[in-house]
């Protein structure tokens, strides 16, 4: 139980800090947001009623103060270019951005474990030794070049899925597939050596001289022991996920929190900039969070302090 309570008190410390260092470094940056509200025309007088009604008036911690419980309370304040609550505005937005996440994670899994057992189980053949080198090509490109490569291949030359918009689920695939190619790379390179790792064990001698073949070997015994130091990788990858989407959203004209994120800074557009930070550091943390839990279930020597993640 005091596993749990630390993990928990650590999320919530280390969340309580993002919102300090958000907070501040907003209300910190060069420019008057009341001014860019009203236009450079403005006179000083209706600058300084509109700094009065956004609060810009008042000292920074009373500022802060006031926008934490706010927030506790899920809301994050009125944005200022669109003229609505922040936080209406993200769970719009949210709601394409979680589901091409989930997309992208499901092609993660699903490639990063397929490819890392064949990757492993051949390790010895060349063929399958180079196709695992050239795999971890996709980790040095960056999504947006995956998504302009898919986009030339699948939508201006065969011309068989969408490049924009998002009105239906082939809309997601090339977004999904442009993110998951690299983050499933990594996730394919951690199978591959956990798999070689656990074919080097006594248990896996002990099946070989039952008789079982390699291919029931590793899908009987190896994978499920193989899996459990890559689940340490998901949280990563899932922040590299949301962070990924954020701009494959603007190359392939999505309508999520990475359109708003575009227009929010363009528009200096603090209160909704303050939410969308907010909201990434929180999905970055709870994903880290859900896998320290989930590791320390599949592995209760975690909660004894026995073993370090």
């Amino acid at each position: 139980m005091n596993f749990y309570i630390k993990k928990l008190f650590d999320f919530l410390t280390t969340l309580l800090l993002v919102t300090v260092v958000t907070f501040v470094t907003f209300n910190v940056l060069p420019g008057n947001p009341a001014l860019a509200i009203l236009g450079p025309d403005a006179q000083e007088a209706q600058i300084q009623n509109m700094e009065v009604q956004l609060g810009l008036d008042k000292p920074l911690i009373v500022r802060y103060s006031n926008w934490i419980k706010n927030a506790l309370r899920g809301d994050l304040g009125i944005s200022y270019k669109y003229n609505q609550k922040v936080s209406l505005l993200i769970y719009d937005a949210i709601k394409t951005t979680a589901f091409l996440a989930l997309i992208s994670l499901i092609f993660t899994i699903a490639l990063g474990v397929f490819f890392g057992i064949l990757f492993a189980r051949f390790r010895k053949i060349l063929l399958w030794k180079s196709l695992s080198t050239l795999s971890q090509i996709w980790i040095s490109i960056p999504s947006f070049c995956t998504a302009l490569i898919l986009i030339l291949i699948f939508s201006v030359g065969l011309k068989l899925l969408p490049s924009v918009g998002s009105s239906s689920i082939l809309s997601f695939l090339l977004p999904s597939l442009a993110i998951s190619l690299g983050s499933s790379s990594i996730f394919c390179r951690y199978i591959k050596v956990s798999i070689e790792n656990e074919l080097k064990q006594d248990y896996v001698r002990t099946a070989r001289s039952k008789g079982l073949t390699e291919n029931q070997i590793i899908i009987r015994h190896v994978l499920k022991n193989a899996l459990i130091p890559s689940i340490t990788t998901l949280g990563l990858i899932c922040a590299d996920i949301f962070g990924g989407s954020i701009i494959i959203e603007n190359v392939f004209s999505l309508s999520g929190v990475g359109k708003l994120i575009i227009n929010s800074i363009s528009s200096r557009d603090f209160p909704l900039l303050q939410g969308l930070t907010l909201y990434l550091a929180a999905i970055t943390l709870i994903c880290n969070f859900t896998v320290d839990i989930l590791y320390s279930i599949i592995d209760p020597r975690i909660r004894g302090g026995k073993n370090k993640i």
